[in-house]
């Protein structure tokens, strides 16, 4: 048979070393990801290769009766199993059947509400990577017994010392032991593992199946890259009409017990679940007994059909490798592995840990016969691959001819040659609402396997219309199977918003070591970003906040007592909020009659924004991360520029950044672990003094100095760069951006972003609110669609002014802090924090501080409509002005105490 990782190795010059059993427990695959070229295949997991239950079963089963011997019954019923989404939850399920005594959590991209976060980590080379700890009982990870890890590959080893280095923080134990199928360190990580023990002080064994390592050529990246846009091609959804609906049947789990393991599994559960296993299989049965007359000849013939048609198929039938469990072979521990199926009380593992070497796996075996009937595959859902899983396993018992996978997130090239391990995919949208946004999801190796009946397991939440769509996961599996058969099992809903009562409690000394393991409000865990409608009304796919969201915290304090406790230094302007400023009917169309005027122009600046970063980064396609709150709708605009220009769908995150306080350093950390630094472009509204851009240049040196993580361009991006601060900039002429006119009504409804000590950790987002309560005053996408509408109208103009940008010296020159400083001076402020320069700024001077007075400068009257009409609301004067390098200054009332007046002797009125 040919090795399913020849393709790849001939044209990337990758090699598999190390057992010889591993060509028939791994292929190769090329990634569509920016991070890692190549994806290793298993044949035994049962994620992206079909294949029989009880040898993916029977592979973790293995694994987990070794670590049992390893550990010994008594620690390993104090030992907890935890698994990785979405590729090894089955995988650590079966481990944890394995050890019989232990309860199993895997962690999980779906957050729960109602459910506290327990941890989180990392997975820096995964397309999404971010993973949620969510135990129904927050005190599961509190013990200290024997925490094992479970993935399916041991690669770099970073996700384990991720992991274990954000719970060893919380939960500190004196042993840990890793899990995996294959062992594919390279010899550069190799020892890693045992420094990263002797750093936290703790044991850490490794177990695993079989070992080796991938040799990859210098390069091999970008070589990588260039072949999967050579061999990439559109796909074209099947468009040959199901015979009918999908046969729909419900499947409850037994009572208390919780779906699939994201929230705990106890022994308990198992039992439970192992007595209704043959139930539900006959169920499963009788739904795909109408496929009996679908013989595979049928299903031959109807792929025939197919391909006639245009529907993607293989150009053979594709064979399923039949490769045994990669776990037969002696411990990597060297303690003997029981026999029986129950677990032994082996001697003693070695004090160091494991070197990785473990010895080969057993070769494989023919396959018998397959059993008589429809061939049937059982296709799990993203996480979702236990339940699945153990269906199929009862399904093969009753003697069904089975197979296993699931669908899966992961963007991989399908390449139709025996050499090559992803031979078809089909693609269909998410179809469980995700928290991260909408995308595509993918079912590889099931179009052209000759399957005569699919059983789609999946849970409550993600039986949507999505998935019963004409483009859906069910349509598309039925123009390639004759017969369909969804299964739901229902998802978990917490009984009390921190449940404690379920069976597991770990071992605690008393009442205060008790209430010490309570799951801590908020974790180290870098979430996924917010996004609409749950938080913004912007469209989930225009920008996802790395913020945590504090919208159910009181934060706003009168203007005037915010103003004397910054000004007094006893507050920072970032730890609370001024009250939402709501414009009365007369500025409300001022608003609309600005924008009205000037959304041409304001095309044509976002326009020449976006086209210079382009043309700055030839070949890359940049990550925008605006500064919110005025920089978002910026990034929006440029967004929504390079897709109607270019086609490009450029990643959108808003992050926060706080005078004084620099950046979200742990946005910059989410930001490096999901996109290369250097394709990430910072964006704001404008420029004033060059405050902020002083700013983040200061704290992108500090993160890289203490961090170690480089490549952060501090360079901003601006629509309006009137204070010749930055080199990217889409105007320099100050002028009237009417989403400087408002605050949370022109911004997606959120707040400026919060900074506070009793809020935030050290291992938390900046906070932000979301304003749902003003949704009818909203108007944050007209602003958006009335600028998009005039795109067209400008692309030639935009053209030209890049064209001569590109040819002009853009160095900063800083004129307009020199004349921050000036007036600072003139006027007897003597603090350039109180002098804020430019239409936007003197904007929110009027509508979040307390003003002392406005100057404007001569001649500038069609850019300050609505400043006038504030100021005349607040009475503040506003003072007409020569030699101004901006329209307007706003100057904010100097050393203000509440009643106080300012240099001039006048008090201002309050808002």
């Amino acid at each position: 048979m040919v090795w399913t990782g020849t393709w790849v190795a001939e044209r990337l010059g990758v090699e598999l070393i190390g057992h010889e059993e591993l060509p028939a427990l791994l292929g190769l695959a090329l990634r569509r990801n920016p991070k890692r070229a190549h994806l290793l295949v298993s044949s035994v997991l049962g994620k992206h290769v079909p294949q029989r239950p009880s040898v993916v079963y029977g592979s973790g089963l293995d694994l987990g009766r070794r670590v049992r011997a390893l550990l010994g019954d008594e620690e390993a019923a104090r030992s907890v199993v935890l698994g990785y989404a979405e590729t090894a939850t089955a995988l650590g399920h079966a481990v944890a059947d394995g050890l019989g005594l232990a309860p199993y959590l895997h962690s999980t991209r779906r957050p729960v509400a109602g459910v506290a976060r327990a941890g989180g980590f990392e997975e820096s080379h995964s397309h999404a990577t971010s993973h949620l700890l969510l135990p129904e009982d927050p005190k599961l990870l509190a013990g200290d017994g024997t925490l094992v890890l479970v993935d399916d590959e041991f690669s770099t080893g970073n996700t384990v010392l991720n992991t274990v280095r954000a719970l060893h923080e919380r939960y500190p134990r004196d042993r840990y032991v890793v899990v995996a199928l294959v062992d594919m360190r390279s010899p550069s990580d190799l020892g890693r593992l045992d420094a990263f023990a002797a750093e936290i002080g703790a044991r850490v064994d490794l177990v695993s199946g079989a070992a080796g390592t991938v040799r990859l050529p210098d390069g091999v990246l970008e070589k990588g890259q260039a072949l999967v846009r050579r061999h990439e091609t559109p796909y074209e959804p099947a468009t040959r009409a199901a015979a009918g609906a999908a046969v729909r049947i419900d499947l409850g789990w037994p009572e208390g017990v919780p779906d699939g393991g994201r929230h705990g599994f106890t022994p308990a559960h198992r039992a439970a679940l192992e007595t209704a296993l043959p139930t539900m299989a006959r169920r499963i049965a009788e739904a795909v007994g109408g496929a009996e007359a679908a013989t595979t000849t049928g299903a031959l013939a109807a792929m025939e059909t197919l391909a006639a048609t245009g529907a993607p198929t293989a150009a053979e039938p594709l064979a399923t490798t039949e490769a045994p469990a990669a776990t037969h072979g002696p411990a990597a521990t060297d303690a003997p592995a029981p026999t029986d199926g129950a677990a032994t009380d082996g001697p003693a593992a070695t004090d160091a840990p494991p070197t990785g070497d473990a010895p080969p796996a057993a070769a494989p075996t023919p396959p018998g016969p397959p059993p008589a009937g429809p061939r049937v595959l059982v296709l799990g859902f993203e996480e979702l691959m236990y339940a699945p899983l153990r269906l199929g396993t009862a399904l093969e018992d009753a003697g069904h001819d089975v197979r296993y996978s699931t669908t899966t997130r992961s963007p991989v090239l399908a390449v139709d040659d025996p050499g090559y391990a992803i031979r078809t995919r089909i693609v269909f949208p998410a179809h469980d609402d995700p928290a991260d946004g909408p995308g595509e999801r993918y079912a590889y190796n099931v179009a052209g396997a000759g399957f005569d009946a699919v059983v789609v397991v999946v849970d409550s939440t993600a039986d949507t219309p999505a998935l019963h769509a004409p483009d859906g996961l069910l349509a598309q599996l039925a123009a390639h199977i004759p017969r369909v058969v969804l299964a739901v099992v229902p998802s978990y809903e917490p009984s009390t918003p921190h449940a404690t009562s379920t069976p597991y409690a770990p071992q605690v000394s008393d009442a205060e070591d008790h209430e010490d393991s309570e799951a801590p409000e908020r974790s180290s865990m870098l979430p996924e970003p917010l996004r609409g409608p749950a938080f913004s009304s912007y469209a989930p796919e225009e920008v996802g906040w790395l913020l945590q969201d504090l919208s159910d915290v009181e934060l706003e304090a009168p203007t005037e007592e915010r103003e004397e406790a910054i000004q007094s230094g006893g507050a920072h302007y970032a730890e609370s909020l001024p009250v939402e400023y709501q414009p009365n009917a007369r500025y409300q169309e001022l608003f609309r009659s600005a924008l009205e005027s000037s959304a041409a122009r304001i095309a044509r600046a976002v326009g020449t924004v976006t086209e210079t970063v382009l043309a700055e980064r030839p070949g890359r396609n940049p990550v925008l991360v605006s500064l919110a709150r005025a920089g978002t709708p910026v990034g929006v605009l440029m967004r929504r520029w390079a897709a109607a220009r270019h086609g490009l769908d450029l990643p959108h995150y808003a992050v926060s950044i706080v005078r004084g306080r620099g950046i979200d350093a742990n946005a910059l950390r989410w930001l490096a672990a999901h996109h290369d630094p250097a394709d990430v472009v910072f964006v704001d509204g404008w420029t004033g003094k060059g405050a902020i851009t002083r700013e983040l240049a200061e704290a992108i040196s500090v993160f890289e100095e203490t961090e170690g993580i480089t490549g952060f361009d501090p360079e901003i991006a601006v629509l309006a760069d009137p204070g010749s601060c930055v080199r990217t900039y889409g105007t320099r002429e100050d002028f009237l951006i009417p989403s400087a006119c408002l605050n949370s009504t022109v911004s997606g409804l959120i707040s400026r972003t919060v900074l506070r000590a009793d809020l935030v950790g050290p291992d938390d987002f900046h906070g932000g609110k979301f304003y749902r309560e003003l949704a009818d005053a909203d108007v944050s996408n007209d602003f958006l669609d009335a600028v998009a509408a005039r795109f067209d109208e400008v692309t030639g103009t935009v053209d030209i002014d890049v064209k001569e940008l590109l040819a002009t010296d853009r160095t900063p020159t800083w004129e307009g802090w020199a004349a921050v400083e000036r007036i600072s001076e003139e006027y007897g402020i003597h603090d350039v924090n109180l002098v804020k320069p430019g239409v936007g700024e003197t904007t929110r001077v009027l509508l979040r501080r307390v003003p002392w007075k406005i100057l404007a400068k001569r001649g500038a009257d069609a850019d300050l409509a609505h400043i006038r009409l504030l100021a005349e609301q607040r009475g503040v004067p506003v003072e007409e002005v020569d030699d101004l390098p901006y329209s307007c200054v706003g100057l904010i009332h100097p050393q203000y105490t509440k009643g106080a007046t300012g240099a001039d002797g006048k008090a201002v009125v309050s808002q």
